[in-house]
């Protein structure tokens, strides 16, 4: 992976990640499929791979090469996720875990906005036609899934109206990415995270809300979480 950085901080930043993708696909490739037939990768091989991105972030912040308030906002987005991973996993004494994990991940795309919109400006990527359109565009993608996967034939309880502003989040994060990536090619990567962030988001709520279910089903959805987390920690820190 091309890092905007050198020396010992780049060594690490590569070990880290590394390290990530031994945990994440080395536990998919030598785990044991569960009862379920959805998953192979144990739940502390999925949650460690999460722990090294929340590492790898907060170093981005603490070595101060890439804009501070940037690297500060991504960490925290990270750390957020994080925590999100242990409400679903059942790892945090909450009930009920899908509304506790959708809040910590909904603030953790607070988090990456803000990242987004700071980047913009710190770069001079403010062009207003490919940031709104992307956004609006996405969006619009968010509400119709929504809309389909989680709502349409569905008795709407609290989660359910929950699930929609959450998905407006994460296509919010996605747009902002993709408007970047518009502007300035190095951000390609970024868009890609966001837009695999959306897409597992969907798999899982599809599996949560509509009792969708097929083979591996658990470990595509970390499959595409994992690197899209990847991706933004990693994309998010690089200048053109």
């Amino acid at each position: 992976m091309n890092l905007p950085v050198s020396g010992p901080l780049r060594v690490w930043l590569l070990a880290l990640l590394a390290l990530w993708a031994i945990l994440l696909f080395g536990g998919f490739i030598f785990g044991s499929l569960d009862a379920a037939q959805s998953q192979r990768i144990p739940t502390w091989l999925r949650i460690a791979s999460s722990a090294v991105l929340v590492v790898a972030a907060w170093s981005w912040w603490l070595a101060g090469v890439q804009d501070k308030g940037v690297a500060l906002l991504i960490a925290i987005g990270m750390t957020l996720g994080f925590f999100g991973d242990l409400f679903m996993a059942g790892l945090l004494p909450a009930s009920p875990r899908v509304l506790w994990g959708m809040g910590a991940f909904g603030l953790g795309h607070v988090a990456y906005i803000a990242a987004f919109m700071r980047l913009a400006q710190v770069l001079g990527l403010t062009a207003s036609q490919p940031r709104w359109l992307a956004w609006l565009f996405w969006l619009l993608i968010g509400a119709v899934a929504w809309y389909f996967v989680v709502f349409r034939g569905q008795q709407a309880s609290v989660l359910h109206w929950a699930a929609l502003p959450y998905a407006l989040l994460l296509a919010s994060t996605t747009g902002l990415a993709t408007g970047l990536a518009l502007q300035a090619r190095t951000f390609i990567p970024l868009a890609l995270g966001g837009a695999l962030f959306l897409t597992s988001d969907l798999i899982l709520a599809a599996q949560l809300f509509n009792g969708l279910s097929f083979f591996l089903i658990g470990s595509i959805i970390w499959l595409t979480y994992g690197p899209a987390q990847a991706l933004i920690v990693t994309a998010a820190q690089k200048h053109p």
